[in-house]
């Protein structure tokens, strides 16, 4: 089973990784927005195309992305179906040359991810999926593999930690799954690649508990749920993306589904 917005939605993700491209690892002016988060001529380039093509694809459905989100509460409520769309997610890894920046597309209906896009016009590596269909890594030469969460670890314990956002709540998280679990792999990646790394069984989890934005995550949640995973909250109720006031996510878990130490990992969670 798929979606027959899946296809084209690819096509338009590394559409807009090409236009961000020749912006990369060269000069390039960075504007501060009302947040104090910086965007770039690479943003703004992949966000028009991406909201043109959508609108294209399906003129009913609206579009929602981080750099066109003064939409007011009264009428995003009235929405059933909508894309979610972060045109360049890590930003700041994009102006430091990193690789690790993403393009993000997630379909949204009542609430749920249907189906996610992640591109990292980097490499052409485009991860996909949603919950009802399954997930895949497709690579810039075409050749496509599917993804399944690992229940497992090889060896030790994987936890994705991010780079910039340690907290002494997600410290005290670390040494009480270093207690479970003993001595932990810490993997560390930007963007939306952390929830991909736990889909393609890279990783065994990935705490956030501190902010993050809707655009942020829906996609690469359609990847993980696509896998065999899920994404809760801290009292274990899953990550869903109703319209309300402001676009900020609650702290998270990311971990593959139906594993013995769930009920831990949410009590670690909470403190």
């Amino acid at each position: 089973m798929s979606h027959p917005y899946l296809a084209p939605v690819i096509d338009l993700v590394r559409r807009a990784g090409e236009a961000i491209l020749p912006h990369w690892r060269n000069e390039i002016k960075v504007h501060e927005k009302a947040d104090a988060s910086p965007v770039t001529a690479a943003d703004m380039a992949a966000h028009h195309l991406l909201a043109d093509g959508l609108c294209a694809l399906d003129a009913a459905i609206p579009v929602l992305s981080e750099e066109d989100c003064e939409l007011g509460l009264a009428e995003r409520a009235g929405w059933t179906r909508w894309w979610l769309v972060d045109p360049l997610d890590g930003t700041k890894e994009f102006i430091n040359g990193s690789e690790e920046f993403t393009v993000n597309v997630a379909l949204i209906e009542r609430g749920q991810v249907l189906f996610g896009v992640v591109g990292i016009p980097a490499n052409g590596r485009c991860y996909y999926g949603g919950a009802d269909f399954g997930s895949w890594r497709a690579e810039a030469d075409g050749a496509t593999q599917p993804l399944r969460v690992r229940h497992t670890p090889p060896e030790r314990f994987t936890v994705v930690a991010s780079r910039r956002h340690s907290s002494p709540a997600q410290e005290r998280l670390l040494a009480g799954l270093g207690q479970r679990f003993g001595e932990l792999e810490l993997a560390s990646v930007g963007s939306s690649l952390k929830l991909c790394l736990v889909a393609e069984g890279s990783a065994d989890c990935y705490p956030r508990l501190a902010p993050t934005s809707q655009w942020d995550t829906a996609a690469a949640q359609g990847v993980l749920e696509g896998a065999g995973g899920e994404v809760l909250d801290v009292e274990g109720r899953p990550l869903s993306y109703e319209a309300r006031e402001h676009y900020l996510n609650p702290s998270f878990l990311a971990l593959p589904r139906d594993v013995g130490w769930r009920a831990e990992l949410i009590e670690l969670a909470r403190g």
